[in-house]
C-alpha cells in the first residue's frame, strides 16, 4: 500500500513539467550508468551515447504514456500507433543532438561526460517541446 502525499506534493505532481522532469531524471539515470559502462567496455563516446539513449527513450515512454502526459496519452488502436511514432520521432530528434554534440565535444578534446552533460540539456529542451506541443497534445 502506497503512503499517500503530502497535500503539497499532491499539487506539485499535478504539473506535467515536474512529472516530465522527474520521468526524465529516472531515465536519465538509466541512460547515464549505461554510456558509462559503456564507455568503460571501450565503446567509442558517440556510440555509446547512441546506445544508451535508446535504453533511456524506452524507459521515458514507459512513464511519459503512463505517468505523465496522462491526458494526452491514447489508450488503443491507430492513435496509440500513431502517438508511439510521434514519440519515437521525438526521440530520434533528441537523439541526434546528443550523439552530435558528444561527437562535437569528442572531436573538441572535451571530457566525454562533460560533452555528453551539454547534450542532455539540450536533448531534454528539445523533447519536451515536442512532447507537450506534438505527441502529447489534447485533443
Amino acid at each position: 500500500m502506497a503512503l499517500p502525499l503530502p497535500a503539497f506534493a499532491q499539487k506539485l505532481m499535478q504539473v506535467t513539467f515536474l512529472r516530465y522532469v522527474a520521468a526524465s531524471a529516472i531515465a536519465l539515470v538509466g541512460d547515464v550508468g549505461l554510456f558509462n559502462l559503456f564507455l568503460l567496455a571501450g565503446w567509442l563516446p558517440a556510440a555509446a551515447a547512441a546506445a544508451s539513449y535508446g535504453a533511456g527513450i524506452v524507459i521515458h515512454w514507459l512513464i511519459s504514456s503512463r505517468l505523465v502526459f496522462v491526458e494526452g496519452a491514447r489508450t488503443a488502436g491507430m492513435d496509440r500507433v500513431r502517438q508511439k511514432g510521434l514519440f519515437l520521432g521525438s526521440a530520434f530528434v533528441g537523439l541526434g543532438l546528443t550523439v552530435a554534440i558528444v561527437w562535437a565535444g569528442d572531436s573538441a578534446g572535451l571530457d566525454a561526460n562533460l560533452a555528453k552533460l551539454v547534450a542532455i540539456g539540450v536533448s531534454f529542451v528539445a523533447t519536451y517541446v515536442l512532447r507537450k506541443t506534438l505527441v502529447f497534445a489534447a485533443d
